[in-house]
């Protein structure tokens, strides 16, 4: 099995969403992405982890690495402070893809109990997420929490609540392999 982990942005050039206290999604997204492939290459899977500054780049690599699976990881962010929560993406249609959206969700729910916001799904040329509509694998897009809400920053700024998060993801992967 074949996984392929974004970290979000590109630290930088592209910090992506940046909370409060200065904290760059772009930084929890890297440090996620790292755990996460860990955690995945222990039990045997083949992981390449691409965090880069052009979408058609970490698709290219994806695609080119023959991924089955591709997990790219953010941090949500919204004009309204009191938006908080975990939601993940997957592209219409795509069964795969939402059962893995479904598996990832339930176990960072269920380990953090963070306001869950439930799975989601991107409609390519409407609100399609261009790294869900464009991998050859089975895609989804996890939003860990807000990184504009105090308390989701306070989680994403702590070390062992992102090592939390990745295992989450982690084990939702396995979860889905297991289930296939």
């Amino acid at each position: 099995m074949k996984i392929t982990i974004n970290g979000g942005h590109y630290p930088g050039e592209d910090s992506g969403a940046v909370g409060e206290t200065g904290l760059q999604e772009a930084v929890v997204a890297r440090d996620i992405m790292k755990h996460v492939a860990c955690f995945l290459r222990v039990v045997g899977y083949d992981v390449l982890e691409v965090q880069e500054n052009e979408l058609y780049q970490i698709i290219d690599a994806s695609n080119s690495f023959g991924a089955d699976l591709f997990v790219s990881i953010h941090c949500n962010a919204a004009g309204n402070t009191e938006a908080k929560g975990t939601e993940t993406w997957y592209c219409n249609g795509s069964v795969g893809g939402e059962k893995l959206a479904t598996c990832i969700q339930s176990q960072i729910i269920n380990t953090l109990a963070t306001v869950d916001r439930g799975i989601k799904n991107a409609t390519p040329h409407v609100n399609g997420l261009y790294v869900l509509s464009n991998s050859d694998a089975v895609a989804v897009l996890v939003e860990t929490a807000f990184i504009s809400n105090a308390e989701d920053e306070s989680l994403l700024a702590n070390e062992s609540k992102r090592d939390q998060f990745a295992a989450a993801i982690a084990r939702g992967v396995t979860d889905y392999v297991g289930g296939m």
